[in-house]
This record gives C-alpha cells, structure tokens and sequence, in this order.
C-alpha cells in the first residue's frame, strides 16, 4: 500500500513537488487522475475512478471551482477529507486524512520518508528558513495560475499579464539573492523543499510557451522568456540544473521538451 495516494488533474507540475521528494526520501506514492477535460466524468473521491452509472446515482453533483466548469461528482467522504473540495488532493493509506495544496502535499512526503533524505534541513532554523521560501512562492504560485488558465482560455487581459510579470520578478529577485555569490543550493549544502518547490514553479510558468504565437500576435514578450535568462543568471542556472537532476528529470524533461516541440509547430 502507498504512503500517500494523490489525485489531481496531470500532467501537472505542482504535484512533482511530492514525486521528487518521493524519489529523494523512498517514499511510495501512488497518483490517480486524467487530463482536466476528463475529470468531470471522474468520481471525485478517495477511490477516485471513471465514473460508472451507480457513481452517477448515488452521488451529489456539486458546482466546480477554478479551472473546472459545471458540476463535478464529489463523495461526501472526499469533502470530509478535503473541505475545499479542490484538486491536487493527496490521502493517508485508509482515506480519512486529506492534505490539500501542493506544497502541503511536499511537506507530507518529506515528513514521511525524513529518515532517509533530510528535505527539511538541518534543524529548526533551515527548517523555518526553507517554509519561508514555500511561502513566498505561495504568491507566485497563485498569480500564475491566473494568468495561465486565462492564457490557456484565450481571456488574457493586460493587466492579468502585468501582476503576473511583477510577481515573477519580485519571485527571481529573490531566488537570484538567495544563490548569490555562488550557492549551490537555496538552503544548506544539499537540495531541501525550497528547491523543489522552485523548480516546480518555474516548470509550471513555463506552459506559457505554448502559446508563444499567441503572445507574439499580442507584440508581448514571455513572462519567462530569453530575457530572463539575462536577467536573472543565477536563478535561470539553478533551475537549470536542478532539471538534469536524477530525481527532477524523470518529470520535468518530458515535459519542457513537449512544450518546446508545440512551440516550435505554432511559430
């Protein structure tokens, strides 16, 4: 039986932050779900599946959230569990515990497996100095998620782009000091959750080159362009880097190099 099950719309960048550390720590984790115009027809639950005729029968139709629209088939269970009623969502082995947002979910899996890969640091102060950098990137996280579902909905509006723009630079600029002069990671001398949490962010603006010819058509340039490498060497670096690494490529490379083969056919 898995240490944890996670449900959630894939692919989706925000819950690698738990499959890394899960490859870092030996934790086992088990992942259900489909693309996110599928998962209306999923029941939403702990046993989360395709919907068959009984599930349509026997449970409540409840109003969608952000990224969904109409309604979605959700256990009273899964509520329970999940008061929110949001996707990602990852459940304790028997169902009962919901832990909900991405970045709890990473926390849980390096809790679980924090015996054998030290995700959280060395002792309380790495530990409070790596939950500040999730918390920044909580920010960043929520503003880009606004402005991609409004990318991806052809609804963009000008100044969606340009709190989306001030949040990735305000974000850069911090994980550009973070590193400087020459750090190798942002927290201690091994890679922690702050760094993971990085990467999975910086993956998940990345689907905006999806629609680059979009965004040209516009006479606007990506938020997470070229320029950014200039700009921010070091950050761009380190997220570089931390994608060749054993336990982040197996996620993040397929994913960047099929983002990268879309863009090319839409120039």
């Amino acid at each position: 039986m898995a240490d944890l099950r996670i449900f959630s719309y894939l692919p989706n960048p925000r819950i690698w932050k738990a499959t890394i550390a899960a490859r870092l720590t030996g934790v086992e984790i088990e992942i259900r779900g489909a693309k996110p115009a599928e998962l209306p027809d999923w029941l939403w639950d702990f046993d989360a599946h395709p919907l068959t005729e009984a599930d349509r029968a026997d449970t409540t139709a409840r109003a969608a959230h952000t990224g969904f629209d109409g309604n979605l088939i959700k256990t009273d269970a899964f509520l329970a569990a999940n008061p929110f009623g949001t996707v990602p969502v990852a459940f304790s082995p028997d169902g009962t515990v919901g832990i909900f947002e991405s970045n709890a979910i990473m926390r849980a899996v390096a809790r679980i497996g924090a015996d054998a890969f030290p995700l959280y640091g060395a002792g309380p102060y790495e530990a409070a100095r790596i939950d500040a950098f999730l918390d920044v990137s909580l920010v960043f996280a929520r503003t880009s998620q606004i402005y991609l579902l409004a990318l991806a909905g052809d609804r963009l509006a000008p100044e969606v782009r340009e709190t989306t723009r001030a949040a990735f630079e305000t974000y850069m600029a911090g994980i550009e000091q973070a590193l400087a002069p020459d750090r190798p990671y942002l927290v201690g001398d091994g890679v922690t959750l702050a760094d993971i949490c990085f990467a999975a962010e910086l993956t998940q603006i990345s689907r905006e080159r999806g629609s680059i010819a979009k965004l040209g058509s516009d006479g606007v340039e990506p938020i997470f362009g070229a320029a950014a490498y200039d700009e921010y060497p070091r950050a761009t670096a380190h997220f570089d880097r931390l994608c060749r690494h054993p336990a982040f490529a197996p996620d993040i490379q397929p994913f960047l190099e099929k983002i990268a083969q879309a863009a090319a056919r839409k120039r």
